[in-house]
């Protein structure tokens, strides 16, 4: 990760804040329990295309989201590349990406993931196991995160937008290890992390309803 792609993420926290904040009203919680440093997956359901800008705006770090290169189109690319996200091929085994994303927690960073893969209910029902090697590969924590009240389809004056000055939620969790301890990366062991991680995840999305009333 060079110091402009952290450099970037930073600007894009920054301008994230400025749009959130202005168009919606989030409320954040849990925020504290994001650790201060060293390498971090936020996990992230995904329901609705402001989850990430959302997450990247109230997020208390910089954060380097992996996002499907069908997003990079036109001036969007440059401008994505240029805020440190992440263009990825989600068809492929990407290794530029891999490499990237794996920089980017070896460099101590936040590395944003939608675990399901591609926006859908948003339940976490069907996570996909490149969570679990990033986990253990990188040696980071991961944070479960919860975006609730963005696919809000009542009362929206723009097609594909939560209503203007709509409250959306965002739930951080507790930090928690996806390995068992012993570092292996065998086929078993990313299943076995990625149990886990499914766990934590529904665990904490069922939390996140009970704790907004949602």
């Amino acid at each position: 990760m060079t110091a402009a792609s952290e450099r970037g993420a930073d600007i894009g926290r920054r301008i994230g804040v400025g749009l959130m904040y202005g168009l919606w009203r989030p409320r954040v919680l849990g925020a504290w329990k994001v650790p201060a440093t060293g390498p971090l997956i936020l996990a992230v359901n995904h329901s609705h295309n402001i989850d990430g800008p959302m997450v990247m705006g109230v997020a208390p770090r910089p954060v380097h989201f992996l996002i499907k290169k069908e997003a990079f189109v036109g001036p969007l690319d440059p401008f994505l590349t240029g805020i440190g996200q992440l263009k990825v091929d989600r068809h492929s085994a990407d290794r530029t990406a891999i490499t990237r994303a794996l920089d980017v927690l070896g460099q101590g960073g936040v590395l944003g993931i939608f675990p399901e893969g591609t926006r859908g209910e948003g339940d976490f029902a069907s996570l996909r196991a490149g969570l679990a090697y990033f986990a253990v590969r990188g040696g980071a924590p991961i944070v479960p995160v919860a975006v609730l009240g963005s696919s809000e389809k009542r009362g929206r004056l723009i097609k594909g937008l939560p209503p203007l000055r709509h409250r959306v939620d965002v739930v951080f969790g507790d930090p928690f290890d996806a390995g068992d301890g012993s570092g292996r990366r065998t086929r078993r062991a990313l299943d076995e992390a990625t149990e886990r991680i499914q766990k934590e995840l529904t665990a904490h999305l069922e939390n996140a309803r009970r704790l907004t009333g949602r």
